[in-house]
């Protein structure tokens, strides 16, 4: 493709090859971008949610010849993949220019310009309140910009060029028409991500690239001459998400069911297939009104406020990672920063965000009212990718500690992404498999808090995690065995039989991770005696370094636990918590648990 030739129409091939270049620059910059992230909420993601939806189209869409084809598997993946805000926008702009590309195989410029003006509308009616200043202006005046060469222009090459100087002013504009903006003396950070795209589809017009060879370069970005930048707070907590396919849905009643729960409201899509981003307070609120309309094949809730704390406020220069099947207290996961991943509860075809959309209080109750008794699924390698491209941006590095391998496959997830966004960003991430869960992984989760706390190097707190788990035992005093027959753990037989002779097991961990029946009891009093009985014996003159109560709406029993050990250690508990869900789909209502971490 020599650099004099005329590129008079677009097929699919080079469409994705420059559409592919365009959001390289963008994961090139995403450090820059979060930076100077201050509108519609000062949370330091935008750089991060644009290039978590790019990555999508780049490890999902598919070209083909046909540029309407290649148009439609890049929306398609976009809207799934979409993140936040900008990302949202941004992939219904991109499903706005399938819909109007009509059935192009070679597309025209003079079409293609009409695409890209008709595309404009397809974001405004999106955003529940529109806001110039933003991504939107600089998309529409670019758009304006590019029809009134229509007829004019005949190279695809020189109308993104001419097209780039006019992006770059709007962009540059935005400073004047954002109070926030002005305040903090930067752009808007999606508008900024839409020049890059722009800059980098110039580039990609230049060169030839196989699909394979496009992986983005993560460069460091001097951040330096950027300076202090004030920041206004949010309103709502939650940045939260969620597809939803179904039949006929009416995007005009979902505004106006969830309208009055947040701000920052955008759903894009179908009407087979909706993207739905909003901020609020109470996603579990929401997503129980939003089932109404559809299946939800994909939700997500991200707190803004530790989101803020990792670009503005951290602490350490260690982010520190976990899962919802770490049951640490609530305050203690503020205090120490702690970032949660949350797994999947299923009732059906419902699914729930553990700790997030399901909370335990909850749990319960759906457990009686649903036909199905509820399953658990593992974090998606893509959450982790998510967080870890987040939190790698602002951190020296990570440590990520989760629930057992034998559990659950969320430790082989966590470890694939991290592999993945510390060879893009080139920080060390470190994935510990705890070989424990609940209270015991809530122990492990703060002994490497308050290693980073104490100023401990990385490869330090990695090496010695290996000790502390050794220190560390869980037992659980199981109530009934009903709840572990409905999730298969336990078999009915056995379970008949235990139920005819009264037999209650204790449940521990043992060294490689995987759950044993430890001991058995015929009433829940003698369990908990046995309990502490063990955990006597696990100490065997040690001393406690902390201890942690779980249970399962059984405060009653969990304070007695509490009173046994205060007086065995003199100590108080370092949390004492309800179990989390996807934990109690196994243990049951009733169940309560001691977890020791011995010096």
């Amino acid at each position: 493709m020599g650099s004099e030739e005329k590129i008079t129409t677009l097929n699919g091939h080079l469409y994705f090859q420059v559409f592919i270049s365009g959001a390289n620059k963008i994961l090139e910059n995403q450090k820059l971008l979060n930076k100077i992230n201050v509108f519609p909420v000062p949370d330091a993601d935008t750089g991060t949610n644009l290039a978590s939806t790019l990555r999508a189209v780049i490890d999902n869409a598919r070209p083909s010849d046909s540029y309407t084809l290649t148009a439609n598997s890049i929306a398609v993946a976009a809207l799934n993949g979409a993140r936040g805000n900008s990302g949202v926008i941004f992939a219904q702009f991109l499903y706005g220019m399938s819909i109007e590309a009509g059935e192009a195989r070679h597309i025209s410029i003079d079409d293609f310009v009409d695409s890209i003006k008709r595309s404009v509308s397809y974001i405004y009616s999106a955003i529940a309140d529109p806001v110039e200043g933003t991504m939107l202006t600089v998309i529409r005046e670019w758009a304006d910009f590019i029809y009134a060469q229509k007829g004019i222009i005949d190279d695809f090459r020189k109308l993104f060029k001419s097209s780039y100087e006019i992006a770059l002013k709007s962009l540059a504009e935005t400073t004047l028409k954002l109070k926030a903006l002005a305040l903090a003396n930067v752009v808007d950070a999606g508008a900024k991500g839409f020049v890059l795209f722009l800059e980098g589809i110039i580039e990609g017009f230049r060169k030839t690239l196989l699909h394979e060879e496009i992986i983005a370069r993560y460069d460091e970005i001097d951040q330096s001459a950027l300076g202090n930048i004030k920041h206004e707070e949010f309103n709502f907590r939650f940045c939260t998400e969620a597809m939803i396919h179904g039949q006929d849905i009416d995007h005009k009643k979902v505004k106006s069911l969830i309208s009055g729960m947040g701000d920052s409201l955008v759903i894009a899509g179908s009407e087979k297939m909706v993207r739905l981003h909003i901020h609020t307070d109470h996603p579990h609120i929401l997503f129980e009104k939003l089932r109404e309309f559809g299946k939800i094949h994909y939700q997500k809730a991200d707190d803004m406020k530790k989101q803020q704390e990792a670009m503005y406020s951290r602490k350490w220069k260690i982010a520190l990672v976990t899962d919802s099947t770490s049951d640490l207290s609530a305050e203690l996961m503020e205090q120490y920063q702690v970032h949660m991943i949350p797994l999947n509860v299923h009732f059906g075809e419902s699914q729930y965000l553990d700790k997030i959309t399901l909370q335990p209080d909850q749990f319960y109750d759906l457990v009686n009212r649903e036909k199905n008794y509820p399953s658990t699924s593992q974090p998606n390698e893509t959450s982790f990718l998510n967080v870890y491209s987040h939190l790698a941006s602002h951190y020296d590095s990570v440590i990520s500690v989760h629930v057992s391998e034998k559990f659950s496959g969320t430790f082989r997830n966590a470890r694939n992404a991290a592999e993945r966004i510390s060879k893009e960003l080139g920080k060390p991430i470190s994935v510990i498999d705890s070989q424990n869960v609940s209270g015991s992984l809530g122990l492990l989760t703060l002994r490497i808090a308050q290693a980073i706390e104490s100023g401990m190097k990385h490869e330090e707190i990695v090496a010695q995690s290996e000790e502390w788990k050794k220190n560390t035992k869980i037992y659980v005093s199981v109530k009934t065995l009903k709840y572990m027959i409905r999730g298969g753990r336990v078999s009915k037989t056995k379970g008949f039989v235990a139920g005819l002779l009264n037999i209650l097991p204790i449940i521990s961990i043992n060294e490689e991770g995987k759950s044993e029946l430890f001991d058995k009891a015929f009433s829940q009093k003698s369990n908990m005696k046995k309990v502490m009985n063990h955990a006597r014996e696990f100490l065997n003159g040690r001393k406690v370094h902390d201890y942690i109560v779980t249970h399962a709406e059984d405060e009653e029993n969990a304070s007695w636990f509490v009173r046994e050990m205060e007086e065995l250690t003199g100590l108080k508990p370092v949390s004492v918590v309800s179990i989390s869900p996807v934990v109690g789909v196994n243990a049951g209502k009733g169940t309560v648990a001691l977890a020791v971490m011995a010096e």
